[in-house]
Protein backbone atom coordinates (compact mmCIF):
# COMPACT_ATOMS: atom_id res chain seq x y z
CA UNK A 1 0.00 0.00 0.00
CA UNK A 2 1.29 3.06 -0.96
CA UNK A 3 2.54 5.52 2.44
CA UNK A 4 0.75 8.44 1.96
CA UNK A 5 2.67 11.35 4.48
CA UNK A 6 -0.32 13.62 4.31
CA UNK A 7 -4.18 12.57 4.34
CA UNK A 8 -6.68 15.12 4.99
CA UNK A 9 -9.46 12.81 5.47
CA UNK A 10 -7.85 11.98 8.67
CA UNK A 11 -9.12 15.04 10.37
CA UNK A 12 -12.63 14.18 8.75
CA UNK A 13 -12.98 10.64 10.15
CA UNK A 14 -15.92 11.61 12.95
CA UNK A 15 -18.57 14.16 13.46
CA UNK A 16 -16.26 14.86 16.59
CA UNK A 17 -12.83 15.33 14.83
CA UNK A 18 -14.72 17.63 12.53
CA UNK A 19 -15.71 19.84 15.25
CA UNK A 20 -12.36 19.87 17.13
CA UNK A 21 -10.90 21.40 13.32
CA UNK A 22 -14.06 23.45 12.38
CA UNK A 23 -12.41 26.64 11.35
CA UNK A 24 -15.58 28.57 11.17
CA UNK A 25 -18.46 28.43 13.68
CA UNK A 26 -21.98 30.27 13.40
CA UNK A 27 -22.95 31.82 16.20
CA UNK A 28 -26.84 33.60 17.05
CA UNK A 29 -24.49 36.51 18.26
CA UNK A 30 -23.57 36.85 14.43
CA UNK A 31 -27.21 37.56 13.62
CA UNK A 32 -28.93 41.13 13.28
CA UNK A 33 -32.59 40.19 12.45
CA UNK A 34 -34.84 42.58 9.98
CA UNK A 35 -38.29 43.12 10.79
CA UNK A 36 -41.05 44.80 9.24
CA UNK A 37 -43.48 47.83 11.12
CA UNK A 38 -46.57 49.06 10.00
CA UNK A 39 -49.48 51.24 11.47
CA UNK A 40 -52.14 49.76 13.23
CA UNK A 41 -53.25 46.96 15.88
CA UNK A 42 -53.25 43.36 15.33
CA UNK A 43 -51.53 43.37 12.30
CA UNK A 44 -49.41 40.92 10.58
CA UNK A 45 -49.42 40.53 7.08
CA UNK A 46 -46.81 38.18 5.32
CA UNK A 47 -44.99 39.39 2.13
CA UNK A 48 -45.86 36.96 -0.55
CA UNK A 49 -42.31 37.31 -2.38
CA UNK A 50 -40.51 36.34 1.26
CA UNK A 51 -42.41 33.60 2.69
CA UNK A 52 -42.26 33.34 6.89
CA UNK A 53 -41.45 37.13 6.83
CA UNK A 54 -44.34 39.39 7.91
CA UNK A 55 -44.73 43.06 8.41
CA UNK A 56 -46.06 43.55 11.48
CA UNK A 57 -48.41 46.31 13.39
CA UNK A 58 -46.44 47.66 16.80
CA UNK A 59 -48.04 45.73 19.11
CA UNK A 60 -47.08 42.32 17.33
CA UNK A 61 -43.69 43.47 16.71
CA UNK A 62 -43.44 43.87 20.46
CA UNK A 63 -44.34 40.28 20.54
CA UNK A 64 -42.33 38.48 17.68
CA UNK A 65 -39.31 40.70 19.16
CA UNK A 66 -39.94 38.89 22.46
CA UNK A 67 -39.70 35.49 20.92
CA UNK A 68 -36.72 36.35 19.44
CA UNK A 69 -34.80 37.44 22.44
CA UNK A 70 -36.30 34.26 24.26
CA UNK A 71 -34.34 32.17 21.31
CA UNK A 72 -30.86 34.44 21.75
CA UNK A 73 -30.79 36.77 19.05
CA UNK A 74 -29.87 40.33 20.39
CA UNK A 75 -29.99 42.15 17.38
CA UNK A 76 -32.44 44.03 15.01
CA UNK A 77 -33.05 46.55 12.91
CA UNK A 78 -36.82 47.75 12.13
CA UNK A 79 -37.91 49.36 8.34
CA UNK A 80 -41.08 51.19 8.50
CA UNK A 81 -43.35 50.68 5.70
CA UNK A 82 -45.54 53.85 4.99
CA UNK A 83 -48.80 54.38 3.35
CA UNK A 84 -48.51 56.69 0.31
CA UNK A 85 -49.93 59.56 1.75
CA UNK A 86 -47.25 59.92 4.35
CA UNK A 87 -44.60 60.26 2.00
CA UNK A 88 -43.10 63.30 -0.25
CA UNK A 89 -40.62 65.09 -2.00
CA UNK A 90 -38.52 65.85 1.34
CA UNK A 91 -39.06 62.86 3.15
CA UNK A 92 -40.28 64.92 6.18
CA UNK A 93 -41.81 61.65 8.10
CA UNK A 94 -38.58 60.48 8.63
CA UNK A 95 -37.32 62.79 11.30
CA UNK A 96 -41.40 63.58 12.82
CA UNK A 97 -40.44 62.95 16.17
CA UNK A 98 -44.16 62.05 16.16
CA UNK A 99 -43.96 59.59 14.03
CA UNK A 100 -45.04 55.74 14.17
CA UNK A 101 -41.59 54.77 13.69
CA UNK A 102 -39.94 56.67 15.89
CA UNK A 103 -42.32 56.47 18.76
CA UNK A 104 -42.10 52.62 17.69
CA UNK A 105 -38.57 52.74 18.42
CA UNK A 106 -38.64 54.16 22.13
CA UNK A 107 -41.04 51.61 22.87
CA UNK A 108 -38.51 49.01 21.82
CA UNK A 109 -35.95 50.22 23.38
CA UNK A 110 -37.77 50.94 26.70
CA UNK A 111 -39.28 47.28 26.67
CA UNK A 112 -36.16 45.72 25.52
CA UNK A 113 -33.80 47.81 27.06
CA UNK A 114 -30.48 45.29 26.44
CA UNK A 115 -30.68 44.59 22.96
CA UNK A 116 -29.35 46.30 20.12
CA UNK A 117 -31.55 48.10 18.25
CA UNK A 118 -30.28 49.54 14.46
CA UNK A 119 -32.23 51.56 11.96
CA UNK A 120 -31.23 52.68 8.38
CA UNK A 121 -31.57 55.71 7.41
CA UNK A 122 -32.00 56.80 4.16
CA UNK A 123 -35.09 58.76 1.97
CA UNK A 124 -36.68 55.95 -0.12
CA UNK A 125 -39.26 54.53 2.71
CA UNK A 126 -40.50 58.26 3.02
CA UNK A 127 -39.78 59.13 -0.57
CA UNK A 128 -42.77 60.15 -2.89
CA UNK A 129 -39.96 59.61 -5.52
CA UNK A 130 -38.62 56.42 -4.11
CA UNK A 131 -35.04 57.59 -4.40
CA UNK A 132 -32.96 57.22 -1.23
CA UNK A 133 -31.39 60.81 -2.27
CA UNK A 134 -33.50 64.47 -3.03
CA UNK A 135 -34.74 63.95 -6.23
CA UNK A 136 -34.70 67.27 -8.36
CA UNK A 137 -34.59 67.78 -12.40
CA UNK A 138 -34.27 64.15 -12.44
CA UNK A 139 -30.69 63.96 -11.05
CA UNK A 140 -30.57 62.97 -7.20
CA UNK A 141 -28.91 66.38 -5.12
CA UNK A 142 -25.54 64.64 -2.65
CA UNK A 143 -25.20 67.00 -0.23
CA UNK A 144 -28.95 68.90 0.05
CA UNK A 145 -29.62 65.31 0.79
CA UNK A 146 -27.12 64.96 3.98
CA UNK A 147 -29.24 67.50 5.78
CA UNK A 148 -32.22 65.60 5.24
CA UNK A 149 -30.34 62.10 6.39
CA UNK A 150 -28.96 63.91 9.48
CA UNK A 151 -32.37 65.29 10.79
CA UNK A 152 -33.01 61.57 9.91
CA UNK A 153 -29.97 60.27 12.52
CA UNK A 154 -30.68 63.02 14.95
CA UNK A 155 -34.61 61.89 16.20
CA UNK A 156 -33.67 57.89 15.85
CA UNK A 157 -30.54 58.72 18.25
CA UNK A 158 -33.18 60.50 20.67
CA UNK A 159 -35.30 57.90 20.50
CA UNK A 160 -32.32 55.10 22.02
CA UNK A 161 -31.04 53.43 18.83
CA UNK A 162 -28.10 52.10 18.84
CA UNK A 163 -26.23 51.67 15.44
CA UNK A 164 -27.60 53.97 12.52
CA UNK A 165 -26.77 52.45 9.42
CA UNK A 166 -26.82 54.94 6.72
CA UNK A 167 -28.05 53.08 3.84
CA UNK A 168 -28.28 55.85 0.74
CA UNK A 169 -24.62 56.42 -0.73
CA UNK A 170 -24.29 59.57 -0.50
CA UNK A 171 -20.41 61.20 -0.49
CA UNK A 172 -19.79 62.50 2.44
CA UNK A 173 -22.91 61.36 4.37
CA UNK A 174 -21.15 59.54 7.39
CA UNK A 175 -19.25 62.44 8.50
CA UNK A 176 -21.58 64.89 8.38
CA UNK A 177 -23.50 62.75 10.24
CA UNK A 178 -21.23 61.84 12.80
CA UNK A 179 -20.43 65.42 13.34
CA UNK A 180 -24.52 66.10 13.83
CA UNK A 181 -24.95 63.35 16.37
CA UNK A 182 -21.68 64.54 18.13
CA UNK A 183 -22.39 68.10 18.50
CA UNK A 184 -25.52 67.38 20.25
CA UNK A 185 -23.99 64.67 22.57
CA UNK A 186 -24.82 61.49 21.03
CA UNK A 187 -20.84 60.43 20.83
CA UNK A 188 -22.22 56.83 21.79
CA UNK A 189 -23.81 55.98 19.25
CA UNK A 190 -22.32 53.85 16.45
CA UNK A 191 -22.43 54.32 12.99
CA UNK A 192 -22.66 51.23 10.90
CA UNK A 193 -22.26 52.23 7.17
CA UNK A 194 -23.14 50.62 4.23
CA UNK A 195 -20.26 50.79 2.51
CA UNK A 196 -20.14 48.99 -0.50
CA UNK A 197 -23.98 48.76 -1.41
CA UNK A 198 -24.37 47.54 -5.04
CA UNK A 199 -26.63 48.53 -7.24
CA UNK A 200 -28.41 45.28 -7.53
CA UNK A 201 -31.03 42.83 -8.81
CA UNK A 202 -31.60 41.09 -5.29
CA UNK A 203 -33.44 44.22 -3.63
CA UNK A 204 -37.06 43.50 -5.46
CA UNK A 205 -38.62 41.38 -2.56
CA UNK A 206 -37.15 44.17 -0.16
CA UNK A 207 -38.88 47.19 -2.28
CA UNK A 208 -42.54 44.88 -2.08
CA UNK A 209 -42.45 44.95 1.59
CA UNK A 210 -41.71 48.53 1.84
CA UNK A 211 -43.38 49.87 -1.43
CA UNK A 212 -40.46 51.63 -1.92
CA UNK A 213 -38.96 51.00 -5.47
CA UNK A 214 -38.25 53.83 -7.12
CA UNK A 215 -41.08 56.10 -9.24
CA UNK A 216 -38.44 57.55 -11.68
CA UNK A 217 -35.16 55.85 -13.14
CA UNK A 218 -32.48 53.78 -11.43
CA UNK A 219 -30.22 54.44 -8.16
CA UNK A 220 -27.29 53.14 -10.44
CA UNK A 221 -25.75 57.32 -9.79
CA UNK A 222 -25.38 55.99 -5.86
CA UNK A 223 -25.19 52.61 -5.47
CA UNK A 224 -22.22 50.66 -6.94
CA UNK A 225 -21.74 48.74 -10.11
CA UNK A 226 -21.86 45.05 -9.57
CA UNK A 227 -18.51 45.20 -11.94
CA UNK A 228 -16.36 47.21 -9.57
CA UNK A 229 -14.30 45.79 -6.39
CA UNK A 230 -11.46 48.08 -5.92
CA UNK A 231 -14.13 50.93 -5.47
CA UNK A 232 -15.45 48.88 -2.15
CA UNK A 233 -11.78 50.09 -0.67
CA UNK A 234 -12.49 53.59 -1.47
CA UNK A 235 -15.89 53.48 -0.18
CA UNK A 236 -14.38 51.77 2.87
CA UNK A 237 -11.32 54.32 3.34
CA UNK A 238 -13.73 57.13 3.21
CA UNK A 239 -16.39 55.71 5.26
CA UNK A 240 -13.70 54.95 8.03
CA UNK A 241 -12.09 58.17 8.20
CA UNK A 242 -15.14 60.16 8.38
CA UNK A 243 -16.17 58.30 11.45
CA UNK A 244 -17.76 54.59 10.33
CA UNK A 245 -17.62 52.03 13.49
CA UNK A 246 -18.54 49.27 11.22
CA UNK A 247 -19.02 48.84 7.72
CA UNK A 248 -21.42 46.76 5.12
CA UNK A 249 -21.33 45.11 2.20
CA UNK A 250 -24.92 44.27 0.38
CA UNK A 251 -25.60 41.96 -1.06
CA UNK A 252 -23.71 38.75 0.41
CA UNK A 253 -23.89 36.05 -1.51
CA UNK A 254 -23.04 37.90 -4.62
CA UNK A 255 -20.04 39.78 -3.60
CA UNK A 256 -18.45 37.25 -0.92
CA UNK A 257 -14.97 38.51 -2.25
CA UNK A 258 -15.77 41.94 -1.22
CA UNK A 259 -16.62 40.70 2.00
CA UNK A 260 -13.12 39.03 2.40
CA UNK A 261 -11.48 42.02 0.67
CA UNK A 262 -13.24 44.29 3.67
CA UNK A 263 -12.22 42.03 6.12
CA UNK A 264 -8.44 41.94 4.72
CA UNK A 265 -7.63 45.44 4.49
CA UNK A 266 -9.45 47.10 7.46
CA UNK A 267 -9.62 46.52 11.79
CA UNK A 268 -13.09 47.13 12.15
CA UNK A 269 -16.00 45.38 12.41
CA UNK A 270 -17.71 43.73 8.99
CA UNK A 271 -21.52 43.14 8.45
CA UNK A 272 -22.80 41.69 5.19
CA UNK A 273 -26.38 42.46 4.83
CA UNK A 274 -28.28 38.85 3.13
CA UNK A 275 -30.78 40.42 1.07
CA UNK A 276 -34.40 39.49 0.97
CA UNK A 277 -33.60 38.37 -2.84
CA UNK A 278 -31.13 35.88 -1.78
CA UNK A 279 -33.43 34.84 1.27
CA UNK A 280 -36.31 34.36 -1.66
CA UNK A 281 -34.32 32.39 -4.16
CA UNK A 282 -33.19 29.68 -1.25
CA UNK A 283 -37.38 29.73 0.19
CA UNK A 284 -38.40 29.26 -3.37
CA UNK A 285 -36.02 26.30 -4.33
CA UNK A 286 -37.34 24.87 -1.06
CA UNK A 287 -40.57 25.43 -1.68
CA UNK A 288 -40.42 23.55 -5.03
CA UNK A 289 -38.75 20.59 -3.36
CA UNK A 290 -35.17 21.30 -5.34
CA UNK A 291 -33.41 22.37 -2.19
CA UNK A 292 -33.26 21.26 1.30
CA UNK A 293 -33.93 24.70 2.59
CA UNK A 294 -32.73 24.79 6.23
CA UNK A 295 -30.22 23.01 5.32
CA UNK A 296 -28.94 24.90 2.18
CA UNK A 297 -29.39 28.36 4.92
CA UNK A 298 -27.17 27.20 6.92
CA UNK A 299 -24.54 26.51 4.52
CA UNK A 300 -24.92 30.56 2.97
CA UNK A 301 -24.60 32.34 6.11
CA UNK A 302 -21.50 29.80 6.62
CA UNK A 303 -20.12 31.05 3.72
CA UNK A 304 -20.67 34.83 4.53
CA UNK A 305 -19.37 33.86 7.63
CA UNK A 306 -16.01 32.42 6.45
CA UNK A 307 -15.69 34.96 4.04
CA UNK A 308 -14.97 37.51 6.76
CA UNK A 309 -18.35 38.79 8.15
CA UNK A 310 -18.59 39.55 11.86
CA UNK A 311 -22.21 40.40 11.77
CA UNK A 312 -25.17 39.29 9.22
CA UNK A 313 -28.25 40.75 8.28
CA UNK A 314 -30.36 38.09 7.73
CA UNK A 315 -33.87 37.10 7.46
CA UNK A 316 -33.16 33.99 8.11
CA UNK A 317 -32.03 34.98 11.90
CA UNK A 318 -35.19 33.72 14.09
CA UNK A 319 -35.03 30.33 11.24
CA UNK A 320 -31.46 29.90 12.03
CA UNK A 321 -31.10 30.84 15.62
CA UNK A 322 -33.64 27.73 16.59
CA UNK A 323 -31.84 25.32 14.60
CA UNK A 324 -28.23 26.81 16.21
CA UNK A 325 -29.85 26.37 19.97
CA UNK A 326 -31.11 22.69 19.80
Amino acid sequence: MYNKPRRPRRNRKSAAMRAMVEETTLSINDFIYPIFLIEGSGQKEEISSMPGIYRYSLDLLLKEIHECVEIGIKGFCIFPSLKEEKKDKYATEGYNKNSLYIQALMKIKSQFPDIVLMTDIAMDPYSSDGHDGLLENGKILNDETLEILAKMALVQAEAGVDILGPSDMMDGRVGYIRNVLDEAGYTQVSIMSYTAKYASAFYGPFREALDSAPKFGDKKTYQMNPANASEALIEADLDIEEGADMIMVKPALAYLDIIKSLKDNYDVPVTAYNVSGEYAMIKAASEKGWLDGEKVMMESLLSIKRAGADIIITYFAKEAAKKLSK
